[in-house]
């Protein structure tokens, strides 16, 4: 049965759903093998830690020169414009192993080496999606959305596992069959690309094609005008949960049980699916707990014993342990994510949305671009690979007091309605 929320979306709305779903599939299928792929090429640790840091400084700049503008361009023509380049990235990490050129394309392409958004299509799909839907099923729709995106990237890092495995079975080399899930990620691309071409104006923000009146350098620049300040400041603190986060992506995370209990790419495919599938469900609930307590408590409340649990994770003796406690905390660790989006859209001006999103997206990126270079030093040292995960945990618990001294008093229209008694 379809819950109330979410029969209310229009076509543009599942339309958004299917892509986020697509996307999100490529980026976990893609990020469980891309660290072994890169092995395989011939990468060092080092290297890949720095291809990576650069890839997703490449997406930054990327995204902030797409998303500042796309309600003024186009939404959809912007999306068009990311899947193309998704599409292109996943082709060049298929045909060469040359760093230089991996370099280049990794930078101005699109791909994920995290399993999470990259790139304008989150931002630009937050804005579009708050477009043609009401402002009182928001905070649920996108923790619906957030679910889609977690069991799509659980199903592709299943399928990307599950694969490679089948495969090498077949006689095909390692390097080969991680070779056929990049090619994959650019084919999913170029669909993406598709999809978006089919999304109608009701995406696009009402003010669009408007004349406006004369405006500073910096909202020309950036897209920001009255939702200046809170957006300068929420980017501030997103960058320090993305840098703490940056320590342990996805692949590397991987490669950690790689290399701490020789887990293979296929059981990692299935560990990271069911760590996405608890993160998706975990989103659920956060709408409910949104809807009582308020977003930022919410965000809060439920990321801080997240954090303590990935502080754990290194600390247990056995694979078994490591991967309960890893679980544990995937199953609380995404009720942020519909509730930070949500608390974004609600608190800046309609027509600055995708600007809002792109700005503090790539904060975000920023942050987590920084993070593998050290990680990489980190991982060619067999006596320091539980380090990240004691920086990151530690990073995000002072990400989370310092939101909400900042940002507990801000409300959220309709949580301002609540609180008059109003329906």
């Amino acid at each position: 049965m379809i819950p109330a929320s979410l029969r209310r979306l229009t076509r543009d709305g599942w339309l958004l759903f299917a892509t986020r779903f697509i996307r999100l599939f490529a980026y976990g299928s893609v990020s469980v093998v891309l660290v072994f792929y890169l092995v395989g090429a011939g990468l060092s640790e080092p290297r890949i830690g720095t291809l990576l840091a650069l890839t997703l400084a490449g997406d930054t700049l990327v995204s902030l020169y797409l998303t500042t503008r796309a309600d003024r361009l186009g939404r959809g023509r912007v999306l068009i414009a990311g899947a193309l380049l998704m599409a292109a990235a996943g082709i060049a990490f298929a045909s060469t192993s040359r760093f230089w050129l991996l370099l280049v394309a990794g930078t101005i392409g699109v791909i994920s080496p995290s399993g999470n958004e990259v790139g304008p299509f989150l931002s630009v799909e937050q804005a579009a999606l708050s477009s043609v839907i009401p402002d009182r099923v928001r905070t649920e729709v996108f923790a619906w959305y957030t679910l889609a995106g977690s069991v799509a990237t659980a199903m592709g890092a299943l399928a990307a596992g599950v694969a490679t495995r089948v495969l090498q079975s077949g006689a095909m080399a390692r390097g080969d069959s991680y070779r056929v899930i990049v090619i994959a990620y650019a084919a999913l691309g170029v669909l993406l690309a598709a999809l978006f071409s089919r999304l109608s104006p009701a995406a696009e923000p009402a003010t669009r094609g408007e004349r406006q009146p004369p405006q500073s350098a910096f909202a020309n620049l950036s897209g920001l005008g009255r939702s200046k300040d809170v957006v300068l400041k929420l980017s501030a603190l997103f960058a320090i949960d993305a840098f703490a986060g940056g320590f342990v992506i996805q692949s590397f995370a991987a490669y950690w049980f790689y290399l701490r209990f020789g887990v293979d790419p296929g059981t990692l495919g299935v560990i990271f699916f069911w760590a996405n599938i608890l993160a998706g469900i975990s989103a659920l609930l956060a709408s409910t707990l949104a809807a009582r307590f308020g977003l930022i408590r919410t965000m809060v409340a439920t990321h801080l014993p997240s954090n303590i649990l990935l502080i754990l994770v290194p600390l247990m003796p056995t694979l078994p342990l490591a991967i309960g406690v890893l679980l544990a905390r995937f199953s609380i660790s995404q009720m942020d994510v519909p509730t930070r989006q949500s608390y974004l859209m609600a608190v800046v001006s309609p027509e600055e949305r995708s600007a809002a999103a792109g700005i503090t997206g790539v904060a975000r990126t920023i942050g987590a671009a920084v993070s593998p270079l050290f990680v990489g030093v980190m991982f060619a040292r067999p006596s320091w690979i539980n380090v990240p995960f004691f920086i990151a945990g530690t990073l995000k618990i002072v990400y989370d007091l310092l939101l909400y001294r900042a940002f507990v008093g801000v409300r959220p229209p309709e949580e301002e309605l609540k609180a008059r008694g109003q329906p």
